[in-house]
């Protein structure tokens, strides 16, 4: 943490806890910790910061901080509390800071930096010396953070925005508070990592565009087909039944889309209670290649089966376990043009790992990440058929086990595809 440069900890940690950036404390641990640092620094008891959040304003309440008419003097019970030792609760204090998930920057008009904490490194991807940095461009590196605080400065309004951190390639979201009464010429920075949530919010997108997608395909398809057959084509019986295999097969991919959707989101609300019985693993990777074992053959694949010896059983529902391994199996043919696919089983700790490796055209290290998520497909010009729910499924089927499902691949090289489930005790 860098040196406070004659700053008053316990104003700042009034201010940062009133903002309630501190993460999964309670009220009672923030109220009697800001108690402690009014009663220690003697603040005056109506200080107040512009922009608090909702959790703010609750604790601006509950100390009489907000409407100047409610103005109180502090008990004395609590400033017995404050009747620490100053070094002891300095350095709680410190501590607390530094375990904080959000970046935490003080800084003054001028912008020299007061103070930071550690969350400031990981977020930036600082050096240590770069974190020791003295004004603020320069600890930030980011021009859009930068103008964010001085056009905050410049208003003296709360400002907040989200941009990307090209150092550690993440989503942050930088909130900017100018502070008021002793503090009136310092600026509160808070930087907290969204990553996930714009991740998610992608999800959400792709998944809404990729329904509407799949739908509307043989929507479209089952329109032209009707049309056609009351254009005149049910006179010609040969044509009629041609049209009428078409309707039937995008019925049954419409059928498929529902079915997999719905087990999806059963699967995903805990609605799908698991039976799980102990399970050699060897009969379960038997019984999946035998399934697809003519499949393979129709394609000109080698379906080999790899199952070390001796295995323990796994505590598993049978049935879900096999489902993973024939959707892992299928897309290994479906992505096969030429080659073998090894299906196979081995100890891995106090798990078993199953495996399916083919020699396909594998995956692009770009679509790695997205592989398990709903509807994602690689390269859709090279894979038209599916729901693209398979994997999503298979993922929420391993993780419902205990288990965790990955990934390896290069373009052009092959996958393999493996998940552990662990042992029955």
């Amino acid at each position: 943490m860098s040196p406070l440069r004659g700053f008053s900890l316990w104003r700042f940690l009034v201010v940062l806890l009133i903002q309630g950036t501190i993460l999964g404390a309670t009220y009672f641990a923030l109220r009697s910790a800001a108690i402690q640092a009014l009663a220690l620094s003697n603040l005056n008891w109506g200080f107040a910061v512009l922009g608090a959040s909702s959790l703010g304003l609750a604790l601006f309440a509950a100390f009489s901080l907000v409407d100047p008419s409610t103005h109180q003097q502090p008990t004395q019970s609590d400033l017995d509390i404050g009747r620490v030792e100053e070094n002891v609760v300095s350095s709680w204090l410190y501590s607390l800071l530094d375990r904080l998930e959000v970046g935490v920057v003080l800084a003054t008009m001028d912008g020299e930096v007061l103070l930071t904490n550690r969350a400031m490194r990981d977020l930036f991807a600082m050096s240590d010396d770069e974190a020791q940095a003295a004004s603020l461009p320069h600890l930030l590196r980011h021009y859009q953070f930068v103008e964010l605080w001085r056009r905050s400065r410049e208003k003296n309004v709360p400002q907040s925005l989200t941009a990307e951190v090209p150092q550690s390639k993440r989503f942050l979201r930088a909130s900017v508070y100018p502070l008021v009464g002793s503090m009136h010429n310092q600026s509160l920075l808070l930087f907290e990592d969204v990553t996930e949530l714009r991740r998610l919010e992608t999800v959400r997108k792709d998944f809404v565009s990729n329904v509407s997608h799949e739908l509307r395909t043989p929507i479209t398809s089952l329109k032209a087909l009707t049309e056609s057959l009351q254009a005149g084509a049910l006179e010609e019986p040969a044509t009629a039944q041609r049209f009428l295999g078409h309707i039937e097969t995008e019925v049954e991919a419409l059928s498929e889309l529902v079915d997999e959707l719905l087990e999806l989101a059963r699967i995903e609300s805990q609605q799908v209670p698991l039976q799980r019985v102990p399970v050699d693993p060897c009969e379960l990777v038997q019984q999946s290649a035998r399934r697809l074992k003519l499949q393979a053959e129709r394609a000109r694949l080698i379906l080999d089966i790899d199952c070390e010896a001796g295995l323990p059983e796994i505590a598993a529902d049978a049935p879900r376990i096999e489902q993973v391994l024939v959707n892992l199996i299928h897309n290994a043919i479906k992505f096969t043009p030429r080659g073998s696919i090894q299906v196979g089983a081995k100890r891995a700790d106090e798990a078993v790992e199953f495996s399916v490796r083919d020699t396909g055209i594998g995956i692009a290290e770009e679509d790695l990440d997205r592989i398990f998520e709903r509807f994602y497909k690689t390269n859709p010009a090279r894979n038209k058929s599916g729901t693209g729910l398979g994997l999503a499924i298979a993922k929420h089927l391993v993780e419902a086990h205990g288990g965790h499902i990955r990934v390896e691949s290069r373009e052009g090289m092959g996958s393999r595809f493996y998940f552990t489930i662990p042992i029955a005790q």
